[in-house]
């Protein structure tokens, strides 16, 4: 369980399967939480290191650079094995620990939806993790017991109908900086290998377009919440 002591209590806790996950489904959400004062982490599960490009230790500094520019407060690596990653005690068990140290109020993770099979296996962890870290006879050596309050998954590369959409337009220019620091992962001279034949870049600043288009504003990044969200009362609508 060495990857998770580094963490420390935040609001806001961000999976990503590979480094850049994140910054690509939820940067500008991250940037937001940021602004408003909230603390916010991120775990990478994977290095990334079976990548068509970039070694590992490229990703591991294009992730610290993207994370310097987010403004989090911490950022660890949790080593699984890239493409590999399974579903089992041990990967979910790392998860317990990390919610249980970051005890984050809300928790941000890739949608089981997707063609990469470390999106999905990641996603299932999460969903595992979610519930036994709550649970006080379950490992109780990793930590008091913690469930974040709000659960939501950030779509990979396959559309999704959203429950929600963020309205990222007043950051939309900082998180395509806050990509543009996975140097390894853009303009390749070979795009054959390029999931829906685009960067992880030009990826991102599409989507967010499509979706603040759905909700009439510039940019928009879409989150998925199981069952209804909660909402105390509709004055939170009339901004």
């Amino acid at each position: 369980m060495s990857p998770t002591p580094d963490l420390t209590a935040c609001d806001v806790l961000a999976i990503g399967p590979h480094p850049d996950d994140v910054e690509i489904g939820a940067g500008g959400s991250i940037l937001l939480a940021v602004a408003a004062g909230r603390r916010v982490a991120i775990v990478d599960v994977t290095r990334g290191e079976m990548g068509s490009r970039g070694t590992a230790e490229e990703r591991a500094a294009e992730a610290a650079a993207a994370a310097a520019k987010l403004g989090v407060d911490r950022r660890v690596n949790l080593g699984l094995p890239d493409t590999r990653v399974e579903v089992e005690a041990v990967a979910t068990d790392l998860l317990v620990a990390a919610l249980r140290k970051a005890t984050p109020r809300v928790l941000l993770a890739p949608l089981a939806a997707d063609v990469h099979p470390d999106h999905v296996a990641v996603a299932q962890l999460v969903d595992r993790a979610f519930f036994l870290a709550g649970l006080v006879n379950h490992r109780p050596d990793l930590g008091a017991p913690h469930r974040p309050r709000l659960l939501l998954r950030y779509p990979g590369n396959r559309p999704v109908e959203p429950t929600l959409a963020v309205d990222i337009s007043s950051v939309a220019a900082a998180k395509d900086e806050v990509i543009a620091c996975y140097r390894s992962q853009l303009s390749p001279s070979d795009r054959r290998h390029l999931v829906q034949g685009l960067d992880v870049r030009e990826r991102a600043v599409v989507r967010d377009r499509f979706f603040g288009a759905r909700i009439g504003v510039a940019a928009a990044e879409p989150f998925v919440h199981d069952g209804p969200l909660p909402v105390r009362d509709l004055a939170a609508f009339w901004g």
